[in-house]
């Protein structure tokens, strides 16, 4: 199963907070999501439980197995509305480990779950990295694969995606406000950009806004195509208050990977010319970078 044509999606942002968690605010978003056309709704990270949680014991407290409750309204959602609906949640997995995961729900059922791999800051003492790549899972939006936030930023973990057969890279994300030159957009922006040209690959990323626990968010949800160029978003003011962005990309293009005539974003690759192992460190036993 897969997109025959042009769909709508939608990056939705919307606050959460951990000490008083509220799913209607998810519900509202994609049900305005798909109000407006949209056969995929994204969700932020860690969507309805929040993200500034004080120690492993708080996230451990907030985690849900995929079969909970936060996972079930997902997919009840997407079954009465039609439309895919990927969000991240903190989960609890079989192993007894807390995991910053997002899930694929489609149809009314759980299509897919993926858990982050490139942990942030202090996510490394609250969750366990996942150790396995993105699923793409095929939907009736197209081929899609989630991601989760600083995932994004490593351009092997997207080309990974890509290379199997992914159209839609969908991304629960959480950016961290920060002042920047003149109201600038967050440089997290222009990597979405850059990785969706880079491997010619549509990117929704679905951030998240508000203030938790003096933590502060861009909230500049974003949709590229994979030329790289900003479809929707980033964001729109207030940058405080829920919005839902949709944007029409035709999966079709992505399966197209060619630059030029000649030049092909996958088959250009050179691996035998990049080094696959750190160097050696110098005499002094330094290594060439910071621990």
């Amino acid at each position: 199963m897969s997109s025959d044509g042009p769909v709508t999606v939608a990056a939705c942002r919307i606050p959460a907070r951990i000490d008083a968690p509220d799913p209607a605010l998810a519900q509202r978003a994609v049900r305005e999501a798909a109000g407006r056309g949209a056969r995929l709704a994204v969700l932020p990270e860690l969507t309805v439980c929040g993200y500034a949680f004080h120690d492993a014991a708080e996230a451990r407290a907030a985690a849900e197995p995929l079969d909970g409750p936060t996972v079930g309204r997902f997919a009840a959602l997407s079954g009465d509305l039609g439309c895919v609906v990927v969000a991240g949640l903190a989960e609890l997995g079989d192993d007894g480990r807390v995991y910053n995961s997002a899930v694929v729900v489609e149809d009314g059922v759980l299509r897919a779950s993926y858990r982050k791999a490139h942990l942030w800051d202090r996510e490394r003492e609250l969750f366990t990295p996942g150790a396995a790549p993105p699923p793409v899972v095929a939907t009736a939006a197209g081929r899609i694969a989630p991601l989760v936030c600083y995932d994004l930023e490593f351009p092997e973990w997207v080309r990974r995606a890509a290379e199997d057969g992914a159209e839609i890279v969908a991304a629960p994300v959480n950016w961290p406000r920060r002042p920047t030159p003149d109201g600038q957009d967050p440089l997290e922006v222009a990597k979405v950009r850059a990785v969706a040209g880079a491997y010619r690959v549509h990117v929704v990323a679905a951030d998240r806004c508000g203030t938790e626990r003096e933590v502060a968010w861009f909230g500049t949800p974003v949709v590229a195509d994979a030329d790289g160029d900003v479809l929707a978003g980033p964001g729109g003011p207030p940058a405080d208050a829920p919005l839902v962005l949709t944007a029409v990309l035709d999966p079709a293009r992505a399966r197209d990977k060619f630059l030029t005539p000649r030049n092909h974003v996958l088959r250009d690759r050179r691996p035998e010319l990049y080094r696959e192992t750190p160097p050696d460190p110098d005499p002094g036993g330094a290594p060439p970078w910071p621990a």
